[in-house]
């Protein structure tokens, strides 16, 4: 399935070691807003893939982010309790937030069977909801998410956190350093060392196929409000007085991409293409047919805390050049010097960027690729992160 594989990855690493994992997950999908993992009658499903077991619950459906959405995550934590008979008595249990019921479930868990009690925090919630603007930071929503977040901090063991430099937002929170681990995203290497061979008869390798001639830059991953995807189109808008050559292609599914597509057709562009997403296996084959990889966040003052980002590290990963858009006190792009960085919303600066490294040459092109490579090898191979989560959890000389 397309999306992030961070505690698959993870788990599968642990399996291989001799433990016994299970992840609790929604067969509705957020992305698509179906159910794709169970059927919608079907209370729950038992799954194995490569060992990991997989519990897929049925929970609430939704369309929208309205109250709908909270039902969908309300649902969640309160079946999640119910589906745990049978399965192995726990010795730990990691609640992961993007939603605070998740983690709250986790930790009843662990509760109920004296198992201990990790919180991976993968977003500073409700922090990035107040500094985007959605959320009064003294309104009651807010007030209340504080307070779960400050319960989840007191009773976990360890915090286990994804941004480089949370772990001073959390110390701010009143925690100590010691309580707070970081374990940042990362990626399999081997789905980039033996790639999936992608259909011939999908619609990315059609239309990758017809403009095999082109200079193709490519951002794959979720079309939200957060990832400033606009910058990107009227980027190709100046591209397209510049350099006819250059074509854009935006893969992937999210709230925005209606949107994006209309304002495409709106301004007459022929030189940007919305292709559906593909699965996660395949995603390296896309990438291999690219010239550039691209990567955009709208700006926000929640990346002072620095950014994880799951594309980023495939990106680099496939050994193409990267050009980002994006205001963050880490930038892996600028750190393996694998291609460029540019200021956030921003579209003159990234057209710019953008044809800088398409004048490059192939060898050029080739070595800053390279740099991407080995930088991911070094700081973000999947397997390095499991042995790190194996020590966390106190298992690593058994």
């Amino acid at each position: 399935m397309p999306g992030g594989t961070r505690h698959f990855d993870l788990a599968r690493e642990l399996v291989r070691k001799g433990y016994d994992v299970t992840i609790f997950a929604s067969g509705f999908d957020h992305v698509s807003r179906k159910y794709l993992k169970l059927k919608p009658k079907e209370r729950m499903r038992l799954e194995e893939y490569e060992g990991v077991r997989f519990v897929w619950i049925n929970t609430f459906p939704y369309t929208r982010n309205n109250w709908r959405r909270l039902l969908n995550m309300l649902s969640y934590g309160w079946r999640v309790l119910g589906c745990d008979r049978g399965l192995p008595k726990p010795d730990a249990v990691i609640g992961s937030s993007m939603h605070p019921f998740a983690a709250l479930a986790a930790w009843w868990l662990a509760r109920r069977y004296k198992a201990r009690f990790f919180f991976e925090v993968r977003d500073l919630w409700p922090q990035t909801a107040v500094d985007m603007g959605a959320m009064k930071p003294n309104g009651l929503p807010a007030k209340v998410l504080y307070a779960w977040e400050k319960f989840m901090y007191d009773k976990a063991e360890k915090i286990i956190v994804l941004l480089p430099h949370a772990k001073d937002y959390v110390v701010g929170r009143g925690l100590s350093q010691e309580k707070v681990v970081w374990l940042p995203n990362g990626v399999n290497l081997e789905r980039f060392d033996h790639p999936e061979p992608l259909d011939p008869t999908s619609e990315v390798a059609r239309v990758f196929e017809k403009f095999k001639d082109k200079f193709k830059v490519v951002y794959t991953g979720a079309h939200g409000e957060a990832n400033g995807l606009e910058v990107i189109i009227h980027t190709a808008n100046i591209m397209r007085n510049v350099n006819s050559e250059i074509h854009f292609f935006l893969i992937g599914d999210g709230p925005e991409k209606s949107k994006l597509e209309r304002k495409t057709k709106e301004m007459g562009l022929n030189n940007v293409f919305f292709l559906p997403p593909v699965t996660k296996d395949q995603v390296p084959n896309v990438l291999a047919r690219a010239d550039l990889l691209l990567h955009t966040l709208k700006k926000v003052d929640v990346l002072r805390y620095g950014m994880s980002p799951n594309k980023m590290f495939d990106y680099l990963a496939s050994a193409k050049p990267v050009v980002t858009s994006i205001e963050a006190i880490n930038n892996p792009v600028e750190e393996a010097a694998a291609g460029k960085s540019v200021p956030p919303e921003d579209p003159e600066a990234l057209a710019r960027a953008i044809i800088e490294i398409s004048q490059l040459s192939e060898e050029e092109r080739a070595q800053l690729g390279k740099n991407g490579r080995r930088y991911v090898e070094q700081f973000h191979n999947i397997k390095v992160l499991a042995e790190r989560l194996e020590s966390l959890l106190g298992w690593g000389d058994e």
